[in-house]
């Protein structure tokens, strides 16, 4: 029973040698392992007729030796991909990264070149209550009401006046939303960079629709030539300016015949040498 089987493979590896020349040491170990198993090959089906017992074990032959020439496995094939799924939608950081714009804040506009606010000016009602009156009427212009006397407990003013504008900043804040006033104090004659800050000052506040309280000491000529004078010191409110804040609005409740002038950002910066301001 042998010799068909050897002579079936025999036949079976020459025609897989002219098809698939790289298959003949796999097809020739198939057929050693069966020729020296064939015995055992032939006993496992005992019910089956020897001539098709020959073919099924040809033939289970033929598809080992087929599966083990390199091409590729039923497994293999069918193996999952790693790629990772594709979105049609461009996630927030990325849409960020392409276009800049959707990021960026945008640009607050730039202050008018002049404004004046709308406040209501009232003269102070005894000679040390220029700090109590100069807050006030920088109040009026954010709309809130209150006395000289309110405010001049507040502010602590004595008969000795009203110390610093640490203590009109603090009642400012006390008074306005969001405390948004800060206190600028000059040691003494102020530089360059404190004048332009002062400038910013006021252009900001004023586009804010705050007024300025600023503590002055010595003389001051105005625009219009006017000479205002308070060697003991004085408090005024800032409540405008113009060409972009170089010239400045003043409520100054010393004198109600004169209420209020003009004067350079300068000219002030220098009149509040050595004292302060809330802007």
């Amino acid at each position: 029973m042998e010799d068909p089987v050897k002579h079936t493979l025999q036949r079976q590896l020459r025609r897989l040698a002219t098809e698939r020349p790289y298959q003949i040491v796999a097809a020739s170990a198939a057929a050693l392992a069966i020729a020296t198993t064939g015995g055992a090959l032939l006993t496992t089906a005992d019910d089956a007729p020897a001539n098709q017992r020959t073919a099924t074990t040809v033939a289970e032959m033929r598809s080992e030796v087929a599966t083990s020439g390199g091409d590729a496995s039923p497994l293999a094939s069918a193996a999952p991909t790693t790629a990772a799924p594709s979105t049609s939608a461009a996630s927030p950081a990325a849409k960020a990264k392409s276009n800049p714009d959707l990021t960026r804040k945008p640009t607050p506009p730039k202050p008018p070149a002049t404004k004046v606010l709308d406040y209501d000016y009232q003269a102070q009602n005894t000679y040390y209550n220029c700090g109590p009156a100069a807050t006030r009427n920088a109040l009026s212009a954010a709309g809130i009401d209150r006395t000289q006397d309110e405010l001049g407990a507040e502010l602590g003013t004595t008969e000795m006046g009203t110390n610093s504008a640490e203590d009109t900043t603090r009642v400012l804040n006390a008074e306005v939303k969001g405390s948004p006033y800060r206190t600028r104090m000059f040691a003494g004659a102020p530089s360059p960079a404190q004048m332009d800050r002062l400038q910013a000052d006021v252009v900001k506040a004023i586009t804010d629709g705050r007024g300025v309280v600023a503590n002055v000491v010595g003389d001051a000529v105005d625009t219009s030539g006017g000479w205002h004078s308070y060697g003991g010191g004085h408090y005024i409110a800032v409540v405008g300016y113009k060409d972009n804040g170089r010239t400045v609005r003043i409520a100054d409740s010393a004198n109600a015949a004169y209420p209020s002038y003009w004067i350079t950002t300068i000219d002030l910066a220098n009149w509040i040498a050595s004292r302060g301001y809330s802007a």
